[in-house]
C-alpha cells in the first residue's frame, strides 16, 4: 500500500519538477533573445537536480539553450540518470510483490 503511494507520489513529483524546468528553460531562452534580466544559471540547474532532469534535458534540446556548457550537460546528465534510477527501483519494489 505504502510502496504504492511512494511511486506514484514520486512519479507525480517528477512530472510537476520537469514542467517546471521546462518552463524555466523556455522563458530563459525567450529573456536571452530579448535581452532581459536572465534567471540565474544556479536556478536552472537546481531546477534540474531537484527533480526537473526531464525536463530540463527537453528544454536544453528543443530551445537550444545552453547547449555549449558542459557543466550544464554533465549535471543535467547525472542528474537524470540518478532520478530514473530511483524511479526504476521503486517500480521494481513494487512489482516484485
Amino acid at each position: 500500500m505504502y510502496q504504492t503511494i511512494l511511486t506514484a507520489v514520486y512519479a507525480c513529483y517528477l512530472v510537476f519538477m520537469s514542467l517546471a524546468s521546462f518552463f524555466l528553460f523556455r522563458s530563459d531562452k525567450k529573456k536571452a533573445q530579448k535581452g532581459a534580466d536572465r534567471t540565474k544559471e544556479k536556478t536552472l540547474l537546481m531546477s534540474a537536480v531537484y527533480g526537473g532532469a526531464i525536463g530540463a534535458f527537453i528544454g536544453r534540446i528543443i530551445f537550444h539553450h545552453k547547449t555549449d556548457k558542459k557543466y550544464f550537460s554533465v549535471t543535467i546528465i547525472l542528474s537524470l540518470l540518478l532520478q530514473l534510477a530511483v524511479l526504476a527501483i521503486l517500480i521494481y519494489l513494487l512489482l516484485a510483490k
